[in-house]
């Protein structure tokens, strides 16, 4: 199995992932990044990074975008999972099962502590797939998200109060 990173080229093809894998996950009206936003964030600040698994053809027929985060627990850095697609046509033959493999890989390479994602909770398939790698649920954690208005009103209020 072969693996590339993505190029500032590819950044239409990371897009045509991320809203085929927002409509798998019938969010696809949520999708607000475009070609601009992914460029900059992507290849001008590097905040993430993007790997594609290729066929037997070289082409790309799944991605998993990542970056890393931090344990202080483990006092170093892990490797954080944000999307990890295969087309519907390649499912089934180790494509998925490969970009895990490779991001437990680059983990190990640079000293990471840990790889983890989240799933939603209706998505059986992959919890199953997940559940066959040896990844365990983390049932005692609930994600909690600000966003829009209510970032922008916190934000002010920082401002506001001239916080640092």
């Amino acid at each position: 199995m072969r693996f590339r990173s993505a190029a500032r080229e590819d950044v239409s093809l990371i897009l045509a992932f991320i809203k085929e894998l927002a409509d798998y996950e019938h969010m696809l009206d949520q999708v607000v990044a475009d070609e601009a936003t992914l460029e900059e964030w992507l290849f001008d600040r590097r905040t993430a990074e993007v790997i594609f698994v290729l066929d037997d053809e070289g082409k790309e027929v799944g991605f998993a975008l990542f970056f890393h985060n931090f344990s202080t627990f483990l006092g170093r850095a892990g490797v954080y999972l944000e999307d990890l697609y295969v087309r519907p046509e390649h499912r089934g033959k180790g494509y998925g099962r490969g970009l895990i493999v490779e991001l437990a890989r680059i983990a190990r390479e640079r000293g990471c502590g840990r790889l983890e994602w989240w799933c939603l909770d209706w998505n059986e398939p992959s919890i199953a797939f997940y559940r066959s790698l040896g990844a365990e649920p983390m049932d005692d954690w609930t994600v909690y998200r600000i966003t829009g208005d209510t970032l922008d009103a916190l934000a002010a209020e920082g401002q506001a109060s001239g916080a640092d």
